[in-house]
């Protein structure tokens, strides 16, 4: 082998990378500590850009094509060189290719619940995943805050810091566009594509990256808020509490036809309210409505000897009131409904009660006029 042979073995005349691995985002061209020769040929294909790194600073960059290393198409190299009149000479430099093609089909997702401020929940935490592909728009960017200096840097060593910085940077979206929760388990692709916009002003700025597609595919939340927003979904089926109350007691009048406790119970209620309806119209004292439990309600009484007439300018003496006052689950017994039922209509205003202390009295009157409503 002659020197000459030598000489040219120890230069690099072609740079090129072909890329079969499809998971590689950039990959420094190996020179094995040789020198680029002057007038060498720079292949670029399509979806890579080059970047030659000059001492550790960043030299002239290229895009797809075939370039011949000449002083003219290296100005910043050369400057970077000093090389005032050209060269003429081989010269170290590092080559960086960067893979410029779209990365699909990468998974985000949040370790952790993130805390949001919810108009309807108020403070929440949350969980959510999803889908998001990207590529490399800014490569300078990219490759000093990114991939630095590594020989061959793939995505999957990237695949944990990136799924990192996305949940960061949606967090701060999510929680800058102030979209409420229950919108977020509604409307996955439209926030998504509201989000984009949010997102990629940051992720280029900081790692020279394009997110092409934001795909929110599941926001969870605890259960306990989950129960939360089953219960307020049953309140809006029911809507009507009073109609609501009244229909329990209707399917109590047809549990009622096989002999049951709470259809019996019902039926005597009504049967009641029906009778002192007849008596008041007729002008009579109507009975009280009887107490009635688990089992048949009592027999009326016999009705009571008539009271004189007091003598002129003596007072009637009072009558006693504090029997005709019963508990909200005595109520609930005698209409046949349970006591939650009693307690709802009470605080809706529909039956009147008085509370006395921590608990609630009603009238047998105010329970007349509530079914006769």
């Amino acid at each position: 082998m002659g020197i000459f042979d030598f000489i040219k073995g120890e230069l690099i005349d072609v740079i090129e990378w072909t890329d079969d691995s499809r998971d590689t985002l950039s990959y420094r061209f190996p020179d094995d500590d040789k020198a680029i020769k002057n007038g060498a040929q720079l292949i670029v294909r399509e979806s890579q850009t080059v970047q030659f790194v000059y001492l550790g600073e960043f030299g002239d960059t290229f895009g797809p094509g075939k370039h011949t290393l000449t002083t003219d198409n290296i100005p910043i190299l050369t400057k970077l060189a000093s090389w005032k009149y050209g060269f003429n000479s081989p010269f170290k430099a590092d080559v960086y290719y960067v893979n410029t093609r779209l990365f699909t089909g990468n998974k985000w997702g949040t370790a952790n619940p993130i805390m949001l401020r919810d108009e309807d929940f108020g403070i929440v935490r949350a969980r959510a995943f999803g889908t998001f592909d990207f590529k490399v728009v800014e490569v300078k960017t990219f490759l000093k805050e990114v991939a630095g200096s590594d020989q061959n840097f793939r995505l999957d060593e990237f695949a944990d810091t990136m799924r990192s910085r996305i949940v960061s940077v949606f967090t701060d979206a999510l929680a800058t566009a102030r979209i409420p929760v229950l919108d977020v388990a509604a409307r996955y692709t439209e926030i998504g594509d509201a989000l984009l916009p949010l997102i990629n002003p940051v992720v280029s700025a900081k790692y020279g990256l394009e997110i092409a597609s934001f795909i929110v595919e599941n926001v969870s939340v605890p259960p306990e808020v989950e129960a939360a927003i089953d219960k307020r979904s049953s309140m809006a089926a029911i809507g009507n509490m009073n109609e609501f109350v009244k229909y329990q007691m209707a399917k109590g009048f047809e549990a009622g036809k096989g002999g049951g406790a709470a259809g019996t119970a019902s039926e005597l209620a009504v049967g009641f309210a029906i009778a002192q309806q007849m008596m008041a119209q007729a002008g009579m004292q109507p009975p009280p409505i009887p107490m009635v439990g688990g089992a048949a309600a009592p027999a009326a009484p016999a009705a009571p000897p008539p009271v004189p007439a007091a003598p002129a300018g003596s007072a009637a003496p009072a009558t006693p009131a504090v029997a005709d006052l019963l508990s909200p689950a005595e109520a609930a017994q005698a209409l046949g409904v349970t006591e939650s039922d009693v307690m709802s209509i009470i605080d809706s205003g529909e039956l009147k009660a008085k509370k006395i202390g921590s608990a609630y009295r009603i009238r047998r009157a105010a329970i007349d006029e509530y079914l006769a409503q």
